[in-house]
């Protein structure tokens, strides 16, 4: 068509209207003859609006084909008559043919009458037979549908959920599209999710009354699994103790002394109800202990993952788990936080232990990651607390308490893997804060303790006082328990700081225990050292300035200050074996007396006040006769008070005083008095005296030196001999003085020897007052005065030779 359509837009200028009505006759033509389709022309027709034209070419075809066909007729003529004759000769065979089938097919009726009959009652009884067993089927299948239908309904009155889904799937799965009544089954269509609707709401109530009672359950948890931990760590202690006890007796060499520490064999998670595998104890992870119960949790849980709501529940379960969190969380402002701080961290604690328990038993209801989130959240919450509540604390025992439990809270938890470090570094944070509102305490109670003392020797009447107040301190200067009563050589104040301080150690080592630092004893030795040197130091000093009056007073508390320190020695012994370092290592570490500046200010008082006395006793040097003819031979009558007193005070201070404190008080005060007899001598008092004067202060001299010979029965002949080099100045001034030489002084190996504590310029003053007998208005002859002129030539050079050198 496209060709011919071609063409005719070729020709279709040059040809006329004749020549394209033949050209489309034949076209019509050619497509008729060839079997072409014939739409194409009819479209072009209509289209051109010339539809008689073509039926004129299609007439004219046809008309084109009668000639053909008579033709053709023509031509098959004679076959055409052959075949008509064929039908009339078959015409006359097919009426016979049709008797013999009206006679066949009467005698076939007449035959198979009664065989239909027959089937059509066969027909109709298989019909009522199919139908007999299909009710019979029905019937079957209806009885058994009640039987589930009535189990379910068994199973919802025993509560037994479960086994009701069961049925209720059992029904839908094998009876719903079966049942053949349809009143039973749109009765079954609207039930059955009404039921587990019901099922839903109940199992939702059980879970709700379980997430009430698991509050107080987690509450009681904590308290129990916290108190577990408290009783094993008592008895560690108890163990360390014993330990201890076996270390010393070691080391005072008991050997027959023999400690058996005992393994006590107990299940710290007994009352858990958790085995130590890990798994459960109790079935369906409960405790028969608390009724720590997770029945109807687990229940919930399944019911929900036979329901298919397996995830709708595990987030319900998470969201309600983290409000009840997030509730424990809140700290009452109504109540101190001291009184309900057990309580906050118990019912956390118990949070934790119930979640770890579900985790490893609850079959996915809740992730590790989940845990993990809500112990994160628990930690920030519980340092964010304690740093509010520490901030806030001024009493160094409520502090820790609150540590005590929190480091008790640790141990609990993290037996169960969880992380417990930002706790320990929030109680480490706080050591500073806590130790100096323990020193402030114990600055308060060792302030009262001095203020009570009476300076007095404390009197002990039974053993246990004496175990008490010495024995617990190690403050004994014997092993032997003396007869009772004792008297002890210090006051009631010593036994009173020392259980201050001991006090102190234990709370401060019970602070630094169990709080992720193990090696502490170096930090409990900066604040023993601080808790001495600073504040005992210090209360001591104020009470010797402010409160000693005598010298019994004076005396009692030097008496105290060296029972002190011996006491100072336990106490850093005792925070050894506190801290767990063995005793050889802390006594390395050693440091000078912590209550050095106390004890000297102590001996300084009471040597001060003795000095007092002896100022008194000296003003009776203004009775010497410094002119004298003849030497007193016993003494000028000072030196023998002064003697008298200091026996007496000996005899008085052995009984309190340690030996080497009293040498160092008198070694004190006999310098003193050999500083007074100098000064005597070089003072404005004294113009003049002679050599007989001399000869009696040296025999004052030499009483005093004997007295400090008569002291070595206290101590040793080495101290003995310290004491009466006390008395060096005024010695060897005295030997200057009767020396027949006196100008030996200049000679430095001789000075040295024996004039090495003389001042040169107090020499020339007092030598300048020396007078010789000759000088007297009657002077003694003979080879006396000649041996006086020697001596007097020699001392009068000396004093030139000093002054030319000053």
């Amino acid at each position: 068509m496209q060709s011919s359509s071609k063409i005719r837009r070729k020709v279709a200028p040059l040809a006329n209207d004749g020549d394209s009505d033949k050209l489309d006759q034949l076209l019509v033509s050619s497509a008729i003859c060839n079997a072409e389709d014939l739409g194409p022309f009819v479209r072009k027709a209509f289209a051109s609006g010339k539809p008689e034209t073509l039926l004129h070419h299609l007439r004219h075809f046809a008309r084109s084909k009668e000639s053909e066909i008579e033709e053709v007729c023509k031509a098959h003529y004679q076959d055409f008559i052959m075949a008509v004759d064929d039908l009339r000769s078959m015409l006359s065979d097919a009426d016979s043919l049709k008797s013999a089938l009206s006679h066949s097919s009467g005698l076939l009726q007449s035959v198979a009458g009664p065989l239909l009959n027959s089937l059509d009652a066969f027909v109709e009884a298989r019909n009522v037979s199919r139908n007999i067993s299909l009710a019979l089927d029905s019937v079957q299948t209806c009885i058994r549908l009640i039987e589930l239908c009535s189990r379910a309904n068994s199973h919802l009155s025993g509560n037994n959920f479960y086994m009701a889904l069961k049925c209720l799937e059992a029904i839908e799965r094998d009876f719903l599209e079966r049942t053949p009544s349809s009143t039973l089954r749109r009765m079954l269509e609207k039930q059955i999710p009404a039921i587990r609707s019901y099922i839903e709401r109940r199992i939702n109530k059980e879970f709700g009354d379980w997430l009430v009672e698991i509050r107080i359950v987690s509450r009681n948890l904590g308290q129990l699994a916290i108190g577990q931990a408290s009783s094993a760590r008592q008895r560690e202690e108890e163990l360390r103790i014993k330990q201890r006890q076996a270390e010393e007796q070691s080391r005072l060499s008991l050997r027959d002394c023999v400690y058996a520490l005992e393994e006590e064999d107990e299940d710290d998670d007994g009352g858990l109800g958790v085995g130590d595998d890990g798994k459960d104890n109790h079935n369906n992870g409960g405790s028969g202990v608390l009724g720590f119960d997770l029945t109807p949790l687990y229940r919930a849980y399944h019911i929900h993952q036979t329901l298919g709501l397996e995830d709708r529940f595990k987030q319900y379960y998470f969201e309600n788990r983290k409000l009840q969190l997030t509730s424990d969380f809140q700290v009452s402002s109504m109540t101190p936080f001291l009184e309900s701080h057990q309580t906050f961290f118990a019912q956390i604690a118990g949070f934790f232990i119930v979640e770890d328990r579900i985790l490893r038993t609850g079959g996915g209801l809740i992730t590790k990651f989940e845990v993990e989130n809500l112990w994160e959240t628990a930690v920030s919450k519980m340092c964010s607390v304690l740093e509010d509540q520490f901030s806030r604390m001024q009493t160094a025992n409520h502090l820790l308490l609150i540590k005590d439990y929190v480091s008790l809270l640790g141990v609990t938890l993290r037996r169960y893997g969880y992380p417990i470090d930002s706790l320990l570094d929030v109680l480490s944070k706080h050591r500073d804060k806590y130790h100096e509102l323990l020193l402030s305490d114990c600055r308060k109670l060792i302030g009262d303790a001095l203020a009570a003392d009476k300076f007095e020797q404390m009197l002990m009447k039974k053993e246990y006082e004496y175990s008490m107040n010495v024995l617990s301190f190690q403050i004994q200067t014997s092993d032997i328990i003396p007869a009772f009563p004792y008297i002890a050589p210090f006051s009631s104040t010593v036994p009173d700081c020392c259980r201050i301080v001991r006090s102190f150690i234990e709370d401060s080592v019970s602070f630094m225990s169990y709080g992720g630092q193990l090696d502490f004893y170096d930090v409990i030795k900066k604040y023993l050292d601080r808790l001495l040197s600073e504040v005992l130091d210090g209360a001591l000093l104020k009470l010797i300035n402010t409160s000693v009056h005598g010298v019994s007073q004076a005396m009692q508390v030097a008496a105290n200050m060296a029972v002190l320190e011996r006491a100072c020695d336990f106490f850093f012994r005792h925070a050894a074996q506190l801290s767990g370092i063995p005793l050889r290592m802390a006594e390395r570490g050693r440091r000078q007396f912590p209550l050095k500046n106390a004890r000297d200010a102590a001996e300084e008082m009471l040597s001060g006040m003795l000095k007092t006395k002896i100022d008194g006793f000296m003003m009776l040097t203004e009775n010497v006769n410094w002119m004298a003819d003849e030497p007193p031979p016993n003494g000028n009558e000072y030196v023998n008070e002064v003697i008298i007193y200091l026996e007496t005070l000996v005899s008085t201070a052995q009984q309190i005083l340690p030996a080497a404190v009293l040498k160092r008080v008198l070694q004190d005060v006999l310098s003193y008095i050999s500083e007074k007899i100098v000064g005597v001598l070089f003072g404005d008092s004294v113009k003049r005296f002679n050599v007989n004067a001399i000869t009696g202060i040296d025999v004052d001299i030499r009483l005093l030196e004997s007295f400090a010979d008569n002291q070595a029965h206290l101590s040793s002949d080495e101290d003995a001999n310290q004491l009466k080099s006390a008395l060096a100045e005024a010695r060897q001034l005295i030997n200057l003085l009767l020396s027949s030489n006196p100008e030996n002084f200049l000679n430095p190996v001789i000075r040295v020897k024996n004039y090495n504590t003389l001042d040169y310029r107090k020499v020339v003053t007092i030598s300048e007052k020396l007078r010789d007998p000759s000088d007297r208005l009657f002077g003694t002859f003979g080879a006396r005065g000649a041996k006086q002129n020697t001596r007097k030539k020699s001392l009068d050079a000396l004093i030139k030779r000093l002054k030319e050198v000053s």
